[in-house]
């Protein structure tokens, strides 16, 4: 098995929002890049090649009207989509497209046996995007179009998508909401942006079962949330024997961030990820491709990311 964790990490990721006032700011890429540094771990990763995604693989989760859309409003010099609270700016098309092909690139790298897991420092964030709407701070649903490029493009059965960030990621879930080969498990915030994630959601149609909430309370922390992961993610897993894994990785919640009001520490992120791998080794190979969503506080994004790829690497 190869031991090698790949990185997709590309300068173009800051030129979104550059010059704007915003959570979601360039910065946050200098910090994930630091905290990989710091950890001892950066020079470690295969870098991966940059890309951009095709029209066509656009398509995979996209509906050629929002995609329409979305180039219209960006070219067009809109401050944000028409389709939700998403800001932009010029380069915004561009970097969006290079974050979603630099995650099928870490798709890639796994599944042809080149890394045995990938981390992916992409900015836009995804999981809210749906089929129809960027939202969010989200133009293009990234985890989404790789799960689904693994099965188009690879011949996966099943992939699992593990989403820890304070925020639920109702973008992920509604493209794959009927879709019993794509199973979602999303730990966050409750209440909070966007509204979505109740329990009771658990898929629709052949998709009943393969959507797992647990929305928790302001406050929640290790001692709410590991133990979902242990009892309820790893048995669904067994049930399910994803052939891919993959994580939407924001660190929004973490304690001190400042949209999320979780309690995780850089241990508890170091915990989670081992929990995951474990998942991938029993059933997919060990193959894993995690994808940055949220984490707002830098210091709090750099650390976390920091402690989670070091696992990834280690």
């Amino acid at each position: 098995m190869n031991a090698t964790t790949a990185l997709v990490a590309e300068p173009i990721f800051r030129d979104h929002l550059v010059g704007r006032q915003h959570p979601e700011r360039p910065e946050r890429f200098d910090a994930v890049i630091a905290g990989l540094q710091q950890a001892g771990v950066l020079e470690k990763l295969l870098p991966l090649e940059r890309r951009s995604i095709t029209e066509e693989e656009l398509g995979l989760c996209h509906t050629p009207e929002y995609l329409r859309v979305a180039r219209r409003d960006i070219e067009s010099g809109l401050p944000y989509l028409s389709t939700g609270d998403t800001d932009v700016t010029a380069k915004t098309w561009e970097v969006a497209v290079a974050a979603a092909g630099g995650v099928l690139n870490a798709v890639d790298a796994v599944l042809e046996g080149r890394a045995r897991n990938a981390f992916c420092a992409v900015r836009p964030p995804g999981h809210h995007a749906t089929r129809n709407r960027g939202m969010g701070f989200c133009v293009f649903n990234n985890i989404a179009l790789g799960a689904r490029y693994a099965q188009r493009r690879h011949g996966l059965e099943r992939v699992m998508i593990v989403d820890w960030d304070v925020h639920h990621g109702n973008g992920t879930q509604d493209i794959f909401y009927e879709d019993p080969t794509v199973f979602f498990f999303s730990t966050h915030q409750w209440p909070l942006y966007p509204g979505t994630g109740r329990a009771d959601e658990t898929g629709a149609g052949a998709g009943e079962g393969a959507t797992m909430n647990f929305p928790l309370p302001a406050g929640s922390g290790r001692e709410a949330i590991l133990p979902l992961f242990r009892e309820r993610l790893a048995p669904a897993a067994d049930r399910f024997r994803p052939d891919l894994v993959m994580i939407s990785a924001g660190f929004d919640s973490r304690a001190d961030d400042l949209l999320g009001r979780f309690t995780l520490t850089d241990a508890d992120f170091a915990d989670l990820t081992r929990e995951l791998m474990a998942i991938a080794d029993r059933h997919a190979k060990g193959r894993l491709v995690s994808v940055l969503e949220g984490g707002y506080s830098l210091s709090g994004l750099a650390s976390a990311a920091g402690a989670h790829v070091a696992v990834l690497a280690g």
